[in-house]
């Protein structure tokens, strides 16, 4: 489904200057049907790997591959859901005006997009919201649209950067009971956070980034182990004090 191989980036500060790299060498693949946590201190990589995986950017070197081709390619966007870390709307839009833009860039039927918005909008607690001024969004309300605009497509994939940022605990609750079933659908997902105890009943698969590199990928259970403690959030502290 995704795989990096030796993928290294490295930003420009400047022309001609040249800031620490933002990811060297990694290399990861993650299986159809799996849901792999993304995590790591703020500058760690994480961020980079995701804009790199949508093709926002390109890596300097290696290769990234979604189900089977190239990132870059357009014939396999339909399949993907993302989420941003931050929400981006038009002021004067509501929730309704987006769900009709999003589902004519994937090609969807009116009959099928309203079928799909409704659901998601009273899944996700927005119905009531829905002719509302996104600009009259809390922070959670605008992650919580953002996740309605991931979910409309029906995506095989979903890359979820951040999905719990700005959400009150009933919010997050709510995002991981959605998480939760598109893990018993079969979805692939791939996602980041840095709530390590909702990484740890989420994923089945862990990403270590630390300073550009990878210093741990496998089941959590293998960190646990690794670093004989009890919880991924120990765990993970032990071996950046050791990888640091």
């Amino acid at each position: 489904m995704i795989s990096f191989d030796k993928v290294s980036k490295q930003y420009s500060k400047e022309l001609f200057q040249k800031v620490a790299p933002a990811l060297i060498d990694l290399s990861f693949a993650l299986a159809d049907g799996k849901t792999l946590g993304l995590i790591g201190a703020n500058g760690a990589g994480k961020s980079t790997a995701i804009r790199l995986l949508m093709d926002f950017i390109r890596p300097d070197s290696g290769h990234i591959r979604l189900f089977g081709r190239p990132a870059g390619d357009l014939s396999s966007r339909h399949l993907i859901g993302y989420l941003p870390e931050t929400a981006s709307f038009p002021a004067g839009l509501n929730i309704l005006d987006l769900i009709r833009f999003t589902a004519a860039t994937c090609g969807m039927t009116a009959r099928v997009r309203k079928e799909r918005g409704d659901a998601l909008l009273a899944e996700l607690n927005l119905w009531q919201a829905r002719k509302k001024p996104l600009r009259h969004y809390s922070k959670g309300m605008q992650q919580r649209a953002n996740l309605v605009l991931a979910l409309l497509n029906d995506p095989q994939l979903l890359i979820l950067d951040e999905p719990m940022s700005g959400l009150d605990p009933l919010g997050r609750h709510q995002i991981i009971k959605l998480i939760q079933d598109m893990k018993g659908q079969g979805k692939t997902i791939l996602f980041c956070s840095h709530i390590l105890s909702d990484v740890d009943r989420l994923a089945d698969e862990l990403l270590v980034l630390h300073q550009g590199r990878c210093l741990f990928h496998g089941q959590p259970r293998a960190l646990l182990s690794a670093e004989n403690r009890e919880n991924v959030e120990a765990a993970y502290l032990s071996l950046i004090a050791k990888g640091g």
